[in-house]
């Protein structure tokens, strides 16, 4: 059986953070407050995560994607995988690290998990140092936590950089002003290049062609102007979209579900229009 001595490694976090991991506990929980644009280096850990933000917003670097995630969500990590975590504003990181072993959980690559009001309540019991919850409680209270892990069916959110320069110089000026609406053509006359072949640049590069490539980017800048309470209107013009209804069109088709839905509150109300 493991026990603190054993606990999770998080070097990157420890500096600033605060770990509870009692001896003969299954689960242990880090709360590691980040200001705004914060971000803990690449790095694995051998139990499995869960990552999760109270208050502000998270986001997290895995396997290729980018995952931005409010308060109503969290994100599973399994053991061994390589990931990035950060905050697009100031944010408390509340991290469950999770046994393998002692671990009913399978899912091997990165999940999107729904937070319940019961589940944000036991992790803020598990938080609680080791001498506040007797050792029987502690475990009763893991097993619901584990209990209470579901999958949400989103999509996640990637725009990878061309590795054509040319292309790249595109990508370059459209993540500072997503809402260019310049054609590749007119594009082409900038960087040196025919329409065709930054079209070419695009797919090969990315695996996207250049239309769903600009979708995807406007997606992720969107995400944490809602995050942050924006709302829908006012995103949809800043990321390039002609109209409220256009954009959530858009956001449903990349992610699956409507901002509302993705962004409500825990409280149930999600974002403005």
């Amino acid at each position: 059986m493991r026990g603190a001595s054993d606990g999770p490694p998080p070097p990157a976090h420890s500096s600033h953070g605060h770990l509870v991991a009692p001896l003969g506990s299954a689960i242990a929980v880090g709360s590691f407050p980040l200001d705004g644009g914060e971000w803990f280096a690449r790095h694995e850990h051998g139990a499995h995560q869960l990552a999760w933000a109270p208050h502000g917003v998270l986001a997290v670097q895995a396997a290729g994607r980018t995952w931005v995630l409010p308060s109503t969500v969290a994100l599973w990590i399994p053991a061994g995988v390589p990931h990035a975590t950060g905050a697009t504003s100031a944010a408390l990181l509340r991290s469950l690290y999770f046994w393998p072993d002692r671990c009913p959980v399978s899912w091997d690559e990165p999940q999107v998990v729904a937070m319940s009001g019961l589940l944000r309540e036991l992790i803020g019991h598990l938080a609680q140092g080791a001498d506040r919850i007797p050792a029987d409680a502690r475990l009763r209270a893991e097993s619901v936590v584990l209990d209470l892990l579901r999958p949400v069916s989103v999509t996640t959110v990637r725009a990878p950089d061309p590795t054509d320069p040319r292309a790249r110089r595109v990508a370059e000026a459209l993540r500072a002003d997503p809402s260019d609406g310049r054609t590749l053509t007119e594009w082409g006359a900038v960087v040196g290049a025919s329409a065709r072949t930054l079209a070419r640049a695009f797919v090969s590069g990315t695996g996207l062609t250049y239309g769903q490539w600009r979708a995807q980017l406007r997606l992720q800048a969107a995400m944490p102007l809602l995050a942050a309470g924006a709302t829908v209107s006012s995103v949809a013009r800043r990321v390039g979209y002609g109209s409220p209804s256009a954009f959530v069109a858009a956001f449903r088709r990349g992610v699956g579900v409507a901002p509302g839905t993705y962004f409500a509150r825990a409280g149930g109300e999600g974002v403005g229009r």
